[in-house]
């Protein structure tokens, strides 16, 4: 019998340990918990390293909020949060590192935006907390056949989603498209959270210089501030300057 290698992602013991319970009276079911995003990838690194790698993640997909009343969530073990990760980042971070794992969303309730997000961060589902045991083993069965499972009652508001983001990050792409090779170079400074005074030092620029770079850039996406600046070349792909090396240029092109 092929067994399926789960790991519970959840800051709630009393969840987590009751989930983790159920699954494992399944007989093709193996299963781990986990109590945080950090003590998630060391469990992931764990089993890699070790040769059992975990086939799907349940993630909790509040991970690293608050219980009801405001306390603190509890970890599963102490001394293991070495690092906020909430569940968003949690999938982005397993998918890059490990993309033959799929991840399914556990959620409180049904929302079309954040089960969007959680689709492009790469989740293969978005499963109600109190659904039945039963339809999440048909999830976690599912997905390992390259299945995307959502409630149906998502579906409609998930596509919007998904459509309007699809037409931004168009939209976006263009307008990242306009700008000058130095002023894309300024932008990823700034996506960076580099200021004027530390972009000018970074290009051998002055400050003045900078500064008309930068009001370009944000004359040209049509923003009016840098945070806006920033949104929007997150959403074309854009990632920030790296800040352990020097900027090289190609022929008037970043390297």
């Amino acid at each position: 019998m092929v067994r399926i290698r789960v790991l519970v992602v959840d800051d709630h013991r009393i969840f987590a340990e009751s989930l983790a319970a159920a699954l494992a009276a399944e007989p093709d079911v193996d299963v781990s918990a986990a109590g945080s995003g950090p003590a998630a990838l060391r469990c992931l690194e764990r089993a890699a390293a070790e040769g059992r790698r975990f086939d799907v993640l349940l993630v909790d997909a509040d991970l690293g909020g608050k219980v009801p009343g405001g306390r603190p969530a509890v970890p599963m073990q102490t001394g293991d949060e070495d690092g906020l990760v909430d569940g968003m980042t949690l999938v982005t971070e397993v998918r890059s590192a490990q993309p033959q794992v799929r991840v399914v969303v556990l959620a409180e309730k049904d929302e079309p935006v954040r089960a969007a997000l959680a689709l492009q961060a790469g989740a293969s589902g978005w499963v109600a907390k109190d659904c039945s045991l039963n339809r999440l083993l048909t999830v976690v069965r599912g997905v390992l056949r390259d299945e995307t499972h959502l409630p149906p009652a998502l579906l409609t508001g998930v596509l919007r989603e998904l459509t309007t983001a699809r037409r931004h990050r168009t939209e976006s792409e263009r307008l990242v498209e306009s700008l000058t090779p130095r002023e894309r170079e300024v932008l990823r400074c700034m996506v960076a959270g580099l200021g004027r005074k530390a972009v000018a030092e970074r290009l051998y620029l002055s400050p003045h210089t900078v500064r008309t770079h930068m009001q370009n850039v944000l004359g040209k996406l049509g923003v009016h501030s840098t945070l806006a600046a920033v949104a929007l070349a997150r959403r074309a792909g854009v990632g920030p300057v790296d800040l352990t090396g020097d900027v090289v240029e190609r022929g008037g092109q970043l390297a």
